[in-house]
């Protein structure tokens, strides 16, 4: 008989300590117990934040891989739960034949504007020794040169493209693996696969981070995996959000990193996203003629329950405020730089070929982007308090 498992919450200006009693009896009922421990001290910490420490508190647990981050997102700031376009698995495969053309048009793009590097090129070998296994000096914190929000920032993006054989599991499945759809399906892998080579060898040559704890991180995250509940026009809407988001959080981190190899390494990884996002943007565009109501649907489902494909890997949350705090990515870059020039590209507030449900979704969206406006609004708001504050204490 499989166990229970209780996730205990606190309430405002409680921690886990003070459940202890709960949690000892109900372990010795044989339950299973999650106590979580919200950001309260954070001034910047938002609801995201708060859902994304109570995933992260049930990752590791038995039972707790099937919690789905889209579960707990759903309608965070708004939408009513009305009944939505269905996408049938007919429309699904018709899309994939229609679009098959506008596929194999910007797979021909892709390849004619995209440039070819070499991973080994951004990193500097000459900088590399060995670790102790082979008789030199295991990494010691003094020897990066990479200050704490730099190492938070590579760590996180690096892992997040280390669950590249998931995401290629997941595309392979809604596009599949014949035509144009599958050699782009490949081609996509094997650009993305660059870039966790690339980013790897950087930290472990110039020892910027601990490579112990770095492989550790990649065993357990990429053992979890990443698995995804979308259809086929939720998938695509999805990643032409993400690929961008991960463009701004790539080029923003190799600024922050103070390296010039770093930065520009991160470029380059950045150029590669800001590619894949116009394929997908594309396919996007070509799907609102085909289907516009089932689209612009997809499109707001995706805005609202948006998160990063790294949202699940230990620490996500606590990372997360970090990497916000210094301006790297937080929620008014992804409102400003983000979802509204995609938004924009589709042209989702002038279309006037959307109905019943799309007509609602669109709606929603709107209600939805003035939300996520006024909230980026309050954490600028938050976060320039909070640098005063810390200001004023380093001057006393």
């Amino acid at each position: 008989m499989q166990k229970l498992t209780y996730l205990l919450i606190p309430r405002a200006g409680c921690t886990p300590w003070h459940r202890h009693p709960l949690t000892a009896e109900l372990e010795r009922r044989g339950r299973h117990v999650i106590a979580v421990d919200l950001p309260c001290d954070d001034d910047s910490a938002d609801l995201g934040t708060y859902v994304d420490t109570v995933v992260s508190g049930c990752r590791d647990r038995q039972g707790a891989r099937n919690l789905r981050w889209r579960n707990l997102r759903c309608r965070r700031v708004g939408g009513p739960d009305d009944k939505e376009t269905p996408v049938t698995d007919k429309l699904v495969t018709n899309l994939l034949h229609e679009l098959e053309p506008v596929v194999e048009q910007n797979l021909e793009r892709h390849l004619a504007i995209t440039k070819d590097w070499n991973p080994h090129d951004y990193v500097p070998w000459s900088e590399g020794r060995d670790f102790a296994f082979l008789g030199g000096e295991d990494w010691a914190p003094e020897q990066s040169r990479l200050d704490p929000v730099a190492k938070v920032a590579m760590i996180t993006n690096l892992l997040t493209e280390d669950n590249l054989p998931s995401y290629h599991r997941e595309i392979a499945t809604q596009f599949g693996l014949d035509g144009p759809w599958g050699t782009w399906v490949g081609r996509w892998t094997a650009e993305e696969g660059r870039h966790g080579i690339a980013l790897r060898d950087y930290l472990v040559v110039t020892r910027g981070v601990d490579p112990v704890e770095l492989e550790n991180a990649r065993m357990a995250h990429m053992t979890a995996g990443h698995v995804v509940e979308k259809n086929m026009l939720e998938a695509i809407a999805y990643v032409s959000f993400q690929e961008l988001a991960t463009r701004v959080s790539h080029r923003n981190t190799g600024k922050a990193t103070g390296c010039p190899i770093a930065d520009q390494l991160l470029a380059r990884i950045a150029t590669d996203e800001n590619l894949h996002m116009i394929f997908y943007r594309n396919l996007v565009a070509a799907a609102f003629e085909s289907a516009p109501n089932e689209t612009m649907r997809a499109v707001v489902n995706e805005v609202r329950d948006f998160s990063m494909p790294g949202a699940t890997m230990e620490g996500f949350a606590r990372n997360s405020v970090t990497i916000a705090k210094a301006g790297i990515y937080d929620l008014r870059l992804h409102h400003d730089e983000v979802v509204a020039p995609i938004l924009r590209m589709w042209k989702v507030f002038e279309r006037d070929d959307l109905s019943g449900d799309g007509a609602k979704a669109r709606d929603e969206l709107a209600e939805f982007m003035a939300a996520l406006d006024a909230q980026a609004s309050r954490f600028v708001e938050q976060r320039a308090r909070l640098r005063e504050r810390q200001a004023a204490r380093a001057e006393v």
